[in-house]
Protein backbone atom coordinates (compact mmCIF):
# COMPACT_ATOMS: atom_id res chain seq x y z
CA UNK A 1 0.00 0.00 0.00
CA UNK A 2 1.37 3.41 -0.93
CA UNK A 3 1.64 6.08 1.74
CA UNK A 4 -0.76 8.19 -0.35
CA UNK A 5 -3.64 5.92 0.65
CA UNK A 6 -3.10 6.71 4.32
CA UNK A 7 -3.08 10.43 3.56
CA UNK A 8 -6.26 10.12 1.48
CA UNK A 9 -8.07 8.29 4.28
CA UNK A 10 -6.97 10.89 6.81
CA UNK A 11 -7.99 13.71 4.46
CA UNK A 12 -11.48 12.26 4.22
CA UNK A 13 -11.73 11.72 7.97
CA UNK A 14 -10.61 15.29 8.63
CA UNK A 15 -13.49 16.78 6.60
CA UNK A 16 -15.78 18.91 8.72
CA UNK A 17 -13.71 18.50 11.89
CA UNK A 18 -11.56 20.90 13.85
CA UNK A 19 -7.81 20.71 13.38
CA UNK A 20 -6.22 17.87 15.30
CA UNK A 21 -4.53 18.83 18.58
CA UNK A 22 -2.71 16.16 20.64
CA UNK A 23 -3.79 15.89 24.25
CA UNK A 24 -1.48 16.57 27.20
CA UNK A 25 1.23 13.97 27.73
CA UNK A 26 1.17 11.84 30.88
CA UNK A 27 4.31 10.54 32.59
CA UNK A 28 5.26 7.15 31.16
CA UNK A 29 4.10 5.05 34.14
CA UNK A 30 0.80 6.94 34.23
CA UNK A 31 0.28 6.27 30.52
CA UNK A 32 0.99 2.55 30.95
CA UNK A 33 -1.62 2.33 33.71
CA UNK A 34 -4.12 4.48 31.81
CA UNK A 35 -3.78 2.25 28.76
CA UNK A 36 -4.38 -0.89 30.81
CA UNK A 37 -7.49 0.76 32.24
CA UNK A 38 -8.72 1.66 28.74
CA UNK A 39 -9.02 -1.97 27.69
CA UNK A 40 -12.56 -3.21 27.01
CA UNK A 41 -14.29 -0.04 28.18
CA UNK A 42 -15.10 3.50 27.08
CA UNK A 43 -12.81 6.51 27.38
CA UNK A 44 -15.20 8.02 29.92
CA UNK A 45 -15.13 4.98 32.18
CA UNK A 46 -11.38 4.44 31.90
CA UNK A 47 -10.79 8.12 32.68
CA UNK A 48 -12.96 7.85 35.76
CA UNK A 49 -11.16 4.70 36.86
CA UNK A 50 -7.76 6.37 36.49
CA UNK A 51 -8.90 9.46 38.42
CA UNK A 52 -10.35 7.35 41.24
CA UNK A 53 -7.20 5.21 41.43
CA UNK A 54 -5.00 8.32 41.75
CA UNK A 55 -7.36 9.85 44.28
CA UNK A 56 -7.30 6.77 46.49
CA UNK A 57 -3.57 6.06 46.04
CA UNK A 58 -1.69 9.33 45.36
CA UNK A 59 1.62 7.58 44.57
CA UNK A 60 2.24 4.41 42.55
CA UNK A 61 4.12 2.70 45.37
CA UNK A 62 0.86 2.70 47.33
CA UNK A 63 -0.90 0.96 44.45
CA UNK A 64 1.84 -1.66 44.21
CA UNK A 65 1.68 -2.41 47.95
CA UNK A 66 -2.11 -2.28 48.42
CA UNK A 67 -4.30 -5.37 48.77
CA UNK A 68 -5.46 -6.29 45.23
CA UNK A 69 -9.11 -6.04 46.21
CA UNK A 70 -8.63 -2.39 47.23
CA UNK A 71 -7.06 -1.55 43.89
CA UNK A 72 -9.87 -3.38 42.10
CA UNK A 73 -12.46 -1.48 44.12
CA UNK A 74 -10.90 1.84 43.13
CA UNK A 75 -11.09 1.04 39.41
CA UNK A 76 -14.41 -0.83 39.42
CA UNK A 77 -16.07 1.64 37.04
CA UNK A 78 -13.54 0.74 34.34
CA UNK A 79 -14.68 -2.87 33.99
CA UNK A 80 -12.92 -6.23 34.56
CA UNK A 81 -11.46 -4.59 37.65
CA UNK A 82 -9.96 -7.69 39.27
CA UNK A 83 -7.96 -8.58 36.15
CA UNK A 84 -6.80 -5.00 35.58
CA UNK A 85 -5.83 -4.55 39.24
CA UNK A 86 -3.57 -7.61 39.16
CA UNK A 87 -2.04 -6.52 35.86
CA UNK A 88 -1.34 -3.00 37.10
CA UNK A 89 0.23 -4.26 40.30
CA UNK A 90 2.39 -6.75 38.40
CA UNK A 91 3.63 -3.98 36.10
CA UNK A 92 4.37 -1.57 38.95
CA UNK A 93 6.19 -4.26 40.93
CA UNK A 94 8.33 -5.19 37.92
CA UNK A 95 9.24 -1.55 37.30
CA UNK A 96 10.19 -1.03 40.93
CA UNK A 97 12.35 -4.16 40.95
CA UNK A 98 14.17 -3.11 37.79
CA UNK A 99 14.48 0.62 38.33
CA UNK A 100 14.62 0.92 42.12
CA UNK A 101 11.58 3.19 41.95
CA UNK A 102 8.30 3.28 40.05
CA UNK A 103 9.54 5.67 37.39
CA UNK A 104 10.23 5.11 33.70
CA UNK A 105 11.45 8.54 32.65
CA UNK A 106 14.80 7.08 31.61
CA UNK A 107 13.04 5.48 28.63
CA UNK A 108 12.96 8.95 27.08
CA UNK A 109 16.68 8.52 26.49
CA UNK A 110 16.23 5.27 24.54
CA UNK A 111 15.49 4.95 20.84
CA UNK A 112 12.05 3.74 19.74
CA UNK A 113 13.05 0.11 19.35
CA UNK A 114 14.73 -0.13 22.73
CA UNK A 115 11.88 1.67 24.50
CA UNK A 116 9.31 -0.63 22.87
CA UNK A 117 11.35 -3.70 23.81
CA UNK A 118 11.50 -2.58 27.43
CA UNK A 119 7.79 -1.85 27.60
CA UNK A 120 6.73 -5.13 26.04
CA UNK A 121 8.98 -7.00 28.47
CA UNK A 122 6.76 -5.81 31.32
CA UNK A 123 4.07 -8.28 32.45
CA UNK A 124 0.88 -7.94 30.43
CA UNK A 125 2.18 -5.13 28.20
CA UNK A 126 1.69 -5.89 24.51
CA UNK A 127 2.43 -3.99 21.30
CA UNK A 128 -0.68 -1.83 21.53
CA UNK A 129 0.03 -0.61 25.06
CA UNK A 130 3.67 0.00 24.21
CA UNK A 131 2.73 1.96 21.09
CA UNK A 132 0.27 4.08 23.07
CA UNK A 133 3.01 4.98 25.53
CA UNK A 134 5.43 5.80 22.72
CA UNK A 135 2.93 8.08 20.98
CA UNK A 136 0.96 9.71 23.79
CA UNK A 137 3.61 9.99 26.49
CA UNK A 138 6.92 10.07 24.64
CA UNK A 139 5.94 11.83 21.41
CA UNK A 140 7.34 9.06 19.22
CA UNK A 141 6.03 8.03 15.79
CA UNK A 142 4.45 4.70 16.71
CA UNK A 143 1.04 3.56 15.42
CA UNK A 144 -1.13 1.90 18.09
CA UNK A 145 -3.59 -0.67 16.76
CA UNK A 146 -6.62 -1.13 19.00
CA UNK A 147 -9.76 -3.06 18.07
CA UNK A 148 -11.23 -0.13 16.11
CA UNK A 149 -8.06 0.54 14.11
CA UNK A 150 -7.72 -3.20 13.46
CA UNK A 151 -11.30 -3.50 12.22
CA UNK A 152 -11.30 -0.39 10.04
CA UNK A 153 -7.95 -1.11 8.39
CA UNK A 154 -9.02 -4.69 7.71
CA UNK A 155 -12.18 -3.46 5.98
CA UNK A 156 -10.20 -0.88 4.05
CA UNK A 157 -8.11 -3.77 2.71
CA UNK A 158 -4.85 -2.65 4.29
CA UNK A 159 -4.35 -5.93 6.14
CA UNK A 160 -5.79 -9.40 5.42
CA UNK A 161 -8.82 -10.66 7.36
CA UNK A 162 -7.77 -12.72 10.35
CA UNK A 163 -4.51 -10.83 10.89
CA UNK A 164 -3.47 -11.08 14.56
CA UNK A 165 -3.05 -7.97 16.69
CA UNK A 166 0.72 -8.39 16.86
CA UNK A 167 0.99 -8.89 13.10
CA UNK A 168 -1.29 -5.90 12.46
CA UNK A 169 1.13 -3.67 14.39
CA UNK A 170 4.03 -4.97 12.31
CA UNK A 171 2.23 -4.49 8.99
CA UNK A 172 0.45 -1.18 9.53
CA UNK A 173 3.17 1.07 10.93
CA UNK A 174 5.24 1.13 7.71
CA UNK A 175 2.11 1.95 5.71
CA UNK A 176 1.50 5.22 7.56
CA UNK A 177 3.93 8.16 7.29
CA UNK A 178 5.37 8.92 10.76
CA UNK A 179 3.97 12.45 10.81
CA UNK A 180 0.41 11.11 10.32
CA UNK A 181 0.40 8.23 12.79
CA UNK A 182 -0.89 9.97 15.92
CA UNK A 183 -3.68 11.81 14.13
CA UNK A 184 -4.69 8.84 11.98
CA UNK A 185 -4.81 6.55 15.01
CA UNK A 186 -7.23 8.90 16.76
CA UNK A 187 -9.28 9.47 13.59
CA UNK A 188 -9.68 5.74 12.91
CA UNK A 189 -10.82 5.10 16.47
CA UNK A 190 -13.42 7.86 16.19
CA UNK A 191 -14.57 6.48 12.83
CA UNK A 192 -14.74 2.92 14.15
CA UNK A 193 -16.92 3.95 17.06
CA UNK A 194 -19.29 6.20 15.12
CA UNK A 195 -19.54 4.65 11.64
CA UNK A 196 -17.47 1.52 10.96
CA UNK A 197 -18.97 -0.40 13.84
CA UNK A 198 -18.32 -4.08 14.41
CA UNK A 199 -21.79 -5.53 13.89
CA UNK A 200 -23.56 -2.96 11.73
CA UNK A 201 -21.17 -0.74 9.78
CA UNK A 202 -22.95 2.32 8.42
CA UNK A 203 -21.47 2.06 4.93
CA UNK A 204 -24.19 4.16 3.35
CA UNK A 205 -22.92 7.28 5.16
CA UNK A 206 -19.20 6.43 5.28
CA UNK A 207 -16.76 9.01 3.90
CA UNK A 208 -14.30 6.18 3.20
CA UNK A 209 -16.64 4.07 1.12
CA UNK A 210 -14.98 4.95 -2.20
CA UNK A 211 -11.55 3.86 -0.93
CA UNK A 212 -12.74 0.87 1.13
CA UNK A 213 -12.55 -2.74 -0.07
CA UNK A 214 -15.41 -3.78 2.22
CA UNK A 215 -17.61 -0.83 1.20
CA UNK A 216 -16.94 -1.46 -2.49
CA UNK A 217 -17.90 -5.13 -2.07
CA UNK A 218 -21.13 -4.15 -0.32
CA UNK A 219 -21.96 -1.67 -3.09
CA UNK A 220 -21.25 -4.27 -5.76
CA UNK A 221 -23.45 -6.82 -4.04
CA UNK A 222 -26.33 -4.34 -3.80
CA UNK A 223 -25.89 -3.47 -7.50
CA UNK A 224 -25.98 -7.13 -8.54
CA UNK A 225 -29.12 -7.79 -6.50
CA UNK A 226 -30.79 -4.73 -8.03
CA UNK A 227 -29.87 -5.96 -11.52
CA UNK A 228 -31.59 -9.28 -10.94
CA UNK A 229 -34.91 -7.70 -10.11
Amino acid sequence: MGEGRALEVLRRLRAGREAFTPGPALPIVDQVVATVLSQATSDVNSGRAFARLKERFPVWEQVADAPPEEVADAIRCGGIADIKARRIQDILTAVEEREGAIDLDRLNGLDDEAAEAYLTSLPGVGPKTAACVLVFSMGRAAFPVDTHVHRVTTRLGWIPPGTSAAEAHRLLAPMVPPELRHELHVALIRHGRAVCQARRPRCEECVLREVCAYGSAIAGDVSRRSGRR
